[in-house]
């Protein structure tokens, strides 16, 4: 009796061990996994993989070579050049070259018959290595796997997308904003930053136009709006635009320059300053006469020169009006000037008047630079005419 639970104990013991065991090594797996994903780990799970296919289909291209090609060993070699770093790819190119060579040797010479290693498939297997080790050496110099590349680009647009959020404003006021990069891309060289300062009292927005376009200026669209999101508020109005001038010229870029317009409004008394830095003029309806008219304040561009002295406009928004700020990509094209492109953009925000322009901006924009191979940007802020009262 005794003898059976001394039994029954080693086998309990024993089995409770390989389950440890085996739970060890299911979580190291697993976080070897997660943090290969994460581009945090070792590749070896992925290589180890990857290495195990080749004898697959070598044996499969031995036993049957029409339907699986010799060539078919392309397949570890182009998924080893987006999973593997460059020191386990050459020991992934190292095995498909051996797996070559013994298809080569078993099949017999090619000129014997079809479905064997002939030339063509060692230039392929060859081609397909040499691209996908400089894949593996480009990924390895920037430092992002091709697993973050993606999501990493993601988190961008959606920081750009945030920053240019625009505050909620008050009652009895409505705006409305929409972005437009060049050629369908996710990324934009207009950006707009806006903060309320001033106890939540006065509104401050600045529209910036980045030299380039698109992915090009993009990452400096980033860089900038992160600054001059930190500038808005910070300083008074008036030193915003010299402040950013400074930052610009200290980054010492090859296309260094931007265009920009800020706008410093009073929600309170619907006064408001504008400051250009060699930006369009902004446009605003008098709900009174129904007629647009430019806002045009003077300035350098952003970048060019330091010292540089911006002085605004001034106005007020009475009940009813709108103001419209918008980038130089809206307006001005290679065949059409920016005079005519004003003309255009007032004629099509008169459609949108009886409805208060909700919903404006993006329609604005397909209808009057729809296909423009350029960065557009519109914001419209508009006072809502106060109801009659009886």
């Amino acid at each position: 009796m005794a003898a059976g639970r001394e039994r029954r104990s080693k086998a309990e013991t024993f089995t409770a061990r390989w389950k440890m065991q085996w739970h060890r090594v299911r979580t190291g797996l697993r976080r070897s996994a997660v943090d290969y994903f994460r581009g945090d780990g070792s590749d070896w799970i992925a290589f180890v993989g990857l290495l195990l296919t080749i004898p697959i289909l070598m044996s499969m291209t031995l036993v049957d070579s029409v339907w699986c090609s010799p060539a078919a060993l392309v397949l570890p070699i182009v998924a080893g050049g987006l999973l593997l770093r460059p020191a386990s790819l050459l020991g992934l190119y190292a095995a498909a070259a051996t797996a070559l060579i013994v298809e080569s040797v078993r099949l017999g010479p090619y000129t014997e018959g079809p479905s064997r290693v002939t030339p063509g498939v060692v230039l392929v297997v060859a081609a397909c290595g040499f691209f996908g080790l400089l894949t593996a050496q480009f990924r390895s110099r920037v430092g992002v796997p091709w697993r973050r590349g993606g999501t990493m680009l993601f988190d961008l647009r959606e920081r750009i997308r945030v920053q240019s959020k625009l505050p909620k404003l008050p009652q009895g006021w409505h705006h409305e904003m929409a972005l437009r990069p060049a050629g369908g891309q996710s990324f934009s060289g207009d950006f707009v930053v806006a903060s309320r300062t001033n106890g939540g009292r006065t509104l401050e927005v600045v529209l910036t136009d980045v030299s380039g376009k698109g992915m090009d200026a993009g990452s400096r669209a980033l860089l900038l709006s992160g600054a001059f999101g930190g500038l808005l508020g910070s300083l008074p109005p008036h030193a915003f635009l010299p402040a950013a001038n400074g930052y610009l010229l200290r980054q010492d870029w090859d296309e260094g320059f931007a265009t920009s317009i800020h706008l410093v409004l009073d929600l309170d008394s619907g006064d408001y300053e504008l400051y250009s830095a060699g930006h369009p003029p902004g446009l605003q309806l008098s709900a009174g006469s129904g007629r647009w008219e430019e806002k045009a304040a003077e300035g350098p561009l952003l970048g060019v020169y330091d010292g540089a002295q911006f002085d605004p406009v001034k106005g007020s928004l009475r009940p009813g009006d709108v103001l419209m700020l918008f980038t130089d990509g809206l307006v001005e094209t290679s065949d059409r000037d920016i005079v005519e492109g004003i003309d255009r953009l007032t004629g099509e925000a008169d459609r949108y008047v009886a409805g208060g322009f909700h919903g404006a901006a993006w329609h604005l924009i397909e209808a009057v630079a729809k296909d423009v191979n350029d960065d557009r940007a519109l914001l419209l802020i508009c006072r809502q005419a106060t109801p009659l009262t009886r």
